[in-house]
């Protein structure tokens, strides 16, 4: 009862998804601070031992729901399980990525139990909250103890918004892969594992919908797990200008990142976007060519051991969290970057 859940997304081989264990080692904060247990959902097919994956991230109870037409993940009999096992348990948080999973069953969740979703947040907290609500014909302030603050940049990356649900429970929120660090409390943390019985929760009608044919491609690079980035933004200048960038990278053995702006110009792919609406990422050095800072931009690079900016403009807003500044232009200053690795790379 009250406690923390996480919905767990399940892949290939029964492999738990980076950003579930990253929203369990923030729901084991979150709990330990609400004095809750931590709680997870998995949903799938032949699902035993999956604990083993979970557990060390300081789990306290694992709900499986094992049936051979759970896997592939399809909408109805998930919300199913969710929505009916939390009529049951009445949680006080739930916690889904911000994947194409989550981004389906999280509003129908949500919908179903008439609780409110905040999606795509950087933070999650806990925290007190006032309200002024109107009682007769005058208005008092209301106190609300350890509420979840759901912290996501707003009209259009202008500004931080933190949005509170007070009233209706579950609090949920989904937050996107890379954005919460992933770290193991305990190798030796042991829960408890429920297995219930599929069909209480879901009816047969929801297996109307049957995944004939499934293809999974790998991604084409590994720029959330990179520990260089060279990325580039609308300052680049063109296509031509990215290809620097690319041969910087290389010479560096670091991925090649891009803004919003720089993607939506075509000089770019979209899959190495970064950002609120892209890939978080945590290298240990971050080089900004021609970004200006947009908040949207900064949520998926602020973690980033050091940051390096390079842009002729002083005044960018990147410059403000960068640890090192070089200001010029990146057809002088790049090139100069490449010759100096070169020479001094072998």
């Amino acid at each position: 009862m009250n406690n923390v859940y996480v919905y767990i997304e399940i892949g290939e081989g029964n492999k738990v998804a980076d950003v579930s264990l990253e929203l369990l080692t923030k729901g084991r904060k979150l709990a330990s601070e609400l004095g809750a247990a931590l709680e997870c959902i998995c949903i799938g097919s032949e699902l035993e031992g999956i604990e083993k994956q979970l557990f060390p991230y300081g789990v306290d109870c694992v709900h499986k729901f094992d049936d051979p037409r759970l896997f592939p993940y399809t909408s109805l009999p998930h919300t199913s399980a969710v929505v009916n096992l939390f009529k049951e348990e009445q949680p006080q948080i739930c916690l889904m990525g911000a994947t194409v999973i989550g981004r389906d069953l999280g509003p129908r969740v949500s919908s179903a139990l008439h609780s409110g979703l905040t999606a795509d947040c950087t933070q999650l907290e806990i925290d007190d909250f006032e309200m002024k609500v109107k009682q007769g014909d005058e208005f008092v302030t209301k106190h609300y103890e350890k509420q979840l603050m759901q912290i996501r940049p707003a009209f259009g990356g202008s500004i931080i918004a933190t949005i509170v649900n007070p009233e209706h429970r579950p609090q949920m929120a989904t937050v996107r892969d890379g954005v919460m660090k992933k770290e193991i409390l305990s190798a030796d943390y042991k829960g408890e594992v429920i297995n219930h019985e599929v069909g209480k929760y879901i009816p047969e009608t929801d297996y109307v919908v049957k995944v004939l044919d499934r293809h999974v491609e790998a991604a084409k690079h590994n720029l959330k797990g990179a520990n260089i980035v060279v990325a580039g933004g609308y300052g680049v200048g063109s296509k031509e200008g990215f290809d620097l960038l690319r041969e910087l990278a290389h010479e560096l053995h670091a991925e090649l990142g891009a803004s919003r702006a720089a993607v939506d110009a075509g000089w770019v792919e979209h899959d190495r976007q970064i950002g609120q609406t892209g890939v978080t990422v945590r290298p240990k050095v971050y080089i900004a060519c021609g970004i200006s800072g947009a908040i949207q931009h900064i949520a998926g690079m602020k973690e980033s051991g050091i940051i390096i900016s390079i842009n002729n403009d002083p005044s960018a807003p990147i410059n403000q969290i960068a640890d090192y500044n070089i200001c010029g232009n990146i057809e002088e200053v790049v090139p100069k970057l490449i010759k100096y690795y070169k020479a001094n790379s072998k």
